[in-house]
Formats: structure tokens, C-alpha cells, sequence
């Protein structure tokens, strides 16, 4: 079993994206490593934020995507850090930009961890690993220089 994921409660993920591949793509890779998780899924940011507000227990962790219709990850991270409910959730950017602007801009408004899509089915078996084994560690506003997610593996497709 995943480091950190030993808990007799399930940790708690709300993935917030529009592309519906992407949402399989991220539930086929919980079911392929041994983790206990429970994941849950928004398709836009207003859903997300219905979620976030009508919930009584705050998920562990939202893998927010930056480009969604109704209202984009950007404006939900803002809504997020400024309600005292949810203030302290763990915040992952998980967007398939990589545009400078972007990482300081979600950086700026505490975000988490910043990642850009990987590129095949390994990489993202290695950032989910990664990410629930370290999730305490990913403070906002803690060091820019690791803010931003670097695969350890280089190829894009194995």
C-alpha cells in the first residue's frame, strides 16, 4: 500500500475537470495502484464548488483543472482560500498548461501543487503516487521551487 495511505478512512479526492477521458483516465490509475482511496468527480467549477460548499466533511485533496466552463479553476481556487470551511484544503493545480503566467499566478493565490498533465498512463501513476504519499508536504506558498510537479520519468510514453 501507498506511504500515508494506511489510514482505516479512505483519503478523499474530488478531481474537477471538464474532459470526461481525463476523469477515467485518472480513475483507471487509482484502480491500478494499491491506495485507498475515495475519489469523486466535477465536471465544471460550479459543480465543484456545489460540492465544496453543500459537503459537511472537506475532501483531502481537489485536482483542479484551470480551464473549465461555468466557472474555471482559477476562480474556484480564489473561492476556496476565501472561505474559512475550506481555507486549508490541499489544492493541486492539474491543468495541461505549463505557461509561466499560470504556475505564478496559482502559486500566488495558494495553490498547493502545480501539475501539468503528463504525457502517458506511467507518468500520472507516478504523480498520483507521489502526491498521496507527500500531501502534508505541499504547503501554499511554500517554495516556488517546488511548487511545480517534475516527472522523474522523461518519456512520454513508455
Amino acid at each position: 500500500m501507498i506511504q500515508g495511505t494506511t489510514s482505516a478512512y479512505p483519503t478523499s479526492i474530488i478531481m474537477a475537470d471538464d474532459d470526461l477521458d481525463d476523469r477515467e483516465l485518472f480513475s483507471d490509475v487509482l484502480k491500478e495502484i494499491d491506495c485507498n482511496v475515495q475519489l469523486d468527480f466535477a465536471e465544471d467549477g460550479e459543480h465543484l464548488m456545489r460540492k465544496l460548499y453543500n459537503e459537511s466533511i472537506v475532501p483531502d485533496l481537489v485536482f483542479l483543472d484551470l480551464n473549465m466552463p461555468n466557472k474555471g479553476g482559477r476562480e474556484c481556487l480564489d473561492l476556496i482560500r476565501s472561505n474559512q470551511k475550506l481555507k486549508d484544503l490541499i489544492v493541486i493545480i492539474f491543468s495541461t498548461s505549463n505557461s509561466p503566467v499560470d504556475i505564478k499566478e496559482t502559486y500566488d493565490k495558494g495553490a498547493n501543487l502545480y501539475v501539468s498533465k503528463p504525457g502517458s498512463f506511467y507518468q500520472l501513476i507516478e504523480m498520483i503516487k507521489k502526491v498521496l504519499t507527500d500531501r502534508q508536504a505541499y504547503k501554499p506558498y511554500s517554495s516556488k521551487s517546488n511548487y511545480v510537479f517534475k516527472f522523474e520519468t522523461n518519456e512520454a510514453y513508455l
